[in-house]
């Protein structure tokens, strides 16, 4: 299976297991070096990243959910969306590169029809592939979503969903489908 069809599992399956709907947000961190088999930050690749993005965005754009892509760490972690994703959030002025971005968030920034730049976000689930840490990016609480696959080329993914906090303690009851 390759890099497109591996990204286009994990973000199908992530949809279903992690429930997500119509104006939801999805976080996806890329280190294409990793997917490459290189360390992270050494080997940054347009069209690894272009692959991705091609197994990643169409699904999620035909189902009604928001794509946010964390740029590197060189850009302090800062996300590329669509503006209709968060309407009234403040951007910030920037544009990622290849190497101050990183390819995938540079690829989405040339793809996504009015792109910004924002400091922050807070999505509803997350896939993190080659360890580009984007829990900072994911509403309260996280949960770990294990998938049938557990990497996209040669890096690991991690995914999460989120939940709303637990409150009331022992006496409460809680909505089943919130969990």
């Amino acid at each position: 299976m390759g890099i497109k069809q591996q990204a286009e599992t994990a973000v199908n399956e992530l949809i279903e297991k992690a429930k997500l709907k119509k104006g939801d947000i999805l976080i996806v961190g890329c280190s294409t070096s990793e997917v490459r088999g290189a360390k992270i930050g050494t080997d940054s690749d347009p069209d690894t990243a272009k692959e991705l993005f091609d197994g990643i965005y169409p699904t999620l754009k035909e189902k009604g959910i928001f794509l946010a892509v964390q740029c590197c760490e060189h850009l302090n972690r800062a996300v590329v969306t669509e503006r209709t994703a968060c309407p009234n959030a403040e951007i910030v002025n920037v544009v990622p590169q290849k190497k101050a971005g990183g390819s995938l968030a540079t690829v989405a920034y040339a793809e996504f029809a009015d792109p910004v730049v924002l400091e922050e976000i807070k999505a509803d689930a997350g896939i993190d592939i080659g360890g580009t840490l984007i829990g900072m990016h994911l509403k309260k609480v996280a949960v770990p979503v294990r998938l049938s696959i557990n990497k996209i080329g040669e890096a690991n993914i991690i995914c999460a969903r989120v939940r709303p906090k637990f409150i009331g303690g022992i006496r409460a009851i809680y909505n089943e489908e919130l969990l």
